[in-house]
């Protein structure tokens, strides 16, 4: 009977841990800017963004800690993170998007980390990608604009996805 029960105790600490990961929680830890700026290409994957599951969240924040400083160490930043800057930034990219009419054949998500902006979606046409990178590089204290769609051609998105099955896009 003792052996039975060892036997079984592996098996069901190992369930425990799977339905445990399963159902891990994933959301937006930071509160990183994260919103949809164009919304015309149905079928398009939603990002992964700046979502983590719980058990990514402690490490990320040490991460944080190291990176968003390093900016201000360097002189490269007026405020003491990084992070700091991105919320005023994500208005900026928003207001951007609100006063153009271009791009009127994509669906675009952009994140915005540590003055990074990430522009995520798909595209219709091809020189769509280089017009973002430039509209976006010229908002103040960006540092970089990382731009990664997937064009008419491309069967997979070049970036992470959601990994939950809600993931229906638009």
């Amino acid at each position: 009977m003792k052996l039975l029960l060892r036997g079984l105790a592996l098996p069901l600490l190992l369930l425990g841990f799977c339905t445990t990961a399963a159902a891990e929680e994933w959301k937006n830890w930071f509160d990183d800017p994260f919103f949809q700026v164009r919304k015309n290409i149905s079928g398009c994957p939603v990002p992964q963004g700046p979502t983590l599951p719980e058990s990514r969240r402690n490490a990320e924040a040490h991460y944080r800690v190291e990176r968003g400083t390093s900016c201000w160490l360097a002189g490269k930043c007026d405020r003491a993170n990084a992070y700091w800057y991105d919320k005023d930034i994500g208005k900026a990219v928003e207001k951007v998007f609100a006063d153009t009419p271009d791009f009127a054949d994509t669906s675009l998500w952009v994140t915005v980390q540590r003055r990074f902006v990430m522009v995520e979606g798909c595209v219709g046409s091809t020189e769509a990608e280089q017009r973002l990178a430039s509209l976006l590089q010229a908002i103040p204290d960006v540092e970089r604009v990382i731009v990664q769609v997937r064009k008419a051609d491309d069967t997979k998105p070049p970036y992470a996805i959601m990994p939950d099955a809600a993931n229906q896009g638009n």
